[in-house]
């Protein structure tokens, strides 16, 4: 297991792709475990995250894995879907655990106005590290794993918004 938070570290930094995670279903499960413990995390320690967040961050990021696992059978590359979503959770679990850490951490030292925009910046750099993710699987320029990222990212904005505001 800790061969994998190292993998996924790395991918998270950009050394490493998708392809460097096993093709296992085993696996799979394993990370999407991680990915709502993750999830459930934010749930406990963060105020301002209540059970109505924790479901649409659940299904915004299952809409995201579904654009992602499309694109990659569109492109020709369906074997790579394993993998490929395997490193999309596991390192957003990663991530969403930096920001957890970061706020809870830094919360009664710097108030809301520092530590709130830090992790912000900690959540956006899911961005980049899908954008990376998607460009090595479908063998894209990093630019272009970059553009479907944000389209994939406005696209979980949107009916995060519109699922959040219906009453």
């Amino acid at each position: 297991m800790l061969a994998l938070i190292r993998t996924l570290f790395e991918i998270v930094l950009l050394r490493k792709g998708p392809e460097a995670i096993p093709r296992s279903g085993v696996l799979l499960v394993l990370i999407v475990g991680l990915w709502i413990f993750s999830s459930l995390v934010a749930l406990a320690l963060i105020n301002q995250f209540d059970e109505s967040d924790f479901f649409l961050g659940l299904f915004s990021g299952m809409v995201g894995v579904l654009c992602y696992a499309a694109l990659l059978v569109v492109s020709g590359y369906s074997a790579r879907v394993l993998q490929t979503v395997s490193a999309i959770l596991g390192c957003g679990a990663l991530i969403l655990l930096a920001f957890v850490a970061e706020y809870v951490l830094f919360m009664p030292f710097l108030g809301q106005k520092i530590t709130g925009p830090i992790a912000q910046l900690i959540l956006l750099w899911s961005v980049p590290v899908e954008g990376h993710i998607i460009a090595r699987a479908i063998e894209r320029h990093w630019y272009i794993g970059i553009l479907i990222a944000i389209g994939v990212f406005a696209l979980q904005y949107v009916i995060y918004s519109i699922v959040s505001s219906t009453p």
